[in-house]
């Protein structure tokens, strides 16, 4: 135990080392990034995976159970480092800048949401990147507008001071995704990472949660892990990856008309609705 505690992480979110990012755009490159589970060294994730992702842009990952998709996501974390080519934001390599700060221009928003017991504004706040005490309501009202869970919060008696259990365990699934999303966008992040964000939902939340997203995408890079290909037919491009590495990549009409991997993932996804 006494081991574990005195090991140092590889990387150490609380150093204080690396270069700040002034005014971030939220360029997001990948080039030639190449990558193996330290616990699993023999098994190669990420092959030569490249992509670049314009500020402002949405764009989605879709891919097979395995394909290499999530890892993308905590690459750009920075949960761990490529075992080689770069990742970069703005042109700066994510490995020379501050771990803290870096990590400030994010969000992310997962297929599972972590909730706290506490109240809905104690779940809320733990988003801020400022002192919670320099939190305005306004911004919080802003989040949770943003996030389509205002008018659900208001309606309570006790609207923010409500209490939502232990693992949000008072709400439904929807609503604290929503509450996350909020959480997310209290961080007013330049690139916002959605990791399966509606996979677990059913259709009713599904819609609601998905017109949050919709929302939180506006005038920030998104980058979506997705499950459901119905969530994504709008990106402005889609990356198929396969092997890890960049398969097909374009839009939903373009992908489609290329008939490859992307169409034959939509055609299953189709018929396995069609059979439920």
């Amino acid at each position: 135990m006494i081991k574990l505690m005195d090991s140092e992480p590889e990387i150490n979110g609380e150093s204080e080392e690396g270069g700040s990012l002034t005014d971030c755009k939220g360029l997001v490159e990948l080039r030639n990034v190449k990558f193996r589970y330290p616990t699993r060294p023999s098994v190669r994730v990420l092959r030569d995976l490249s992509m670049t992702i314009l500020p402002g842009s949405y764009i989605a990952i879709v891919g097979a159970s395995g394909s290499g998709k999530s890892t993308v996501v905590q690459l750009i974390e920075r949960f761990y480092d490529p075992s080689s080519g770069q990742i970069l934001l703005d042109g700066q390599d994510i490995s020379e800048l501050n771990v803290q700060d870096y990590r400030k221009q994010l969000a992310l928003v997962s297929q599972e949401p972590t909730l706290y017991a506490g109240t809905i504004r104690f779940n809320v706040l733990l988003g801020a990147v400022k002192p919670v005490e320099e939190v305005s309501q306004e911004e919080i009202d802003r989040a949770c507008k943003d996030a389509n869970i205002y008018d659900f919060i208001m309606s309570l008696p006790k609207q923010f001071e409500t209490e939502v259990g232990g693992k949000g365990s008072q709400l439904s699934g929807g609503q604290k995704q929503r509450i996350a999303i909020a959480r997310a966008l209290l961080r007013n992040p330049k690139v916002l990472l959605l990791d399966e964000a509606t996979s677990a939902l059913d259709s009713n939340s599904e819609k609601v949660v998905q017109d949050a997203l919709d929302n939180a995408a506006k005038g920030r890079t998104t980058i979506a892990i997705a499950h459901r290909l119905s969530s994504i037919q709008n990106a402005d491009c889609i990356y198929y990856i396969r092997d890890g590495r960049v398969a097909e990549a374009g839009t939903h009409d373009q992908l489609l008309r290329m008939r490859g991997g992307y169409y034959e993932l939509v055609q299953l996804q189709a018929l396995h609705k069609h059979k439920q």
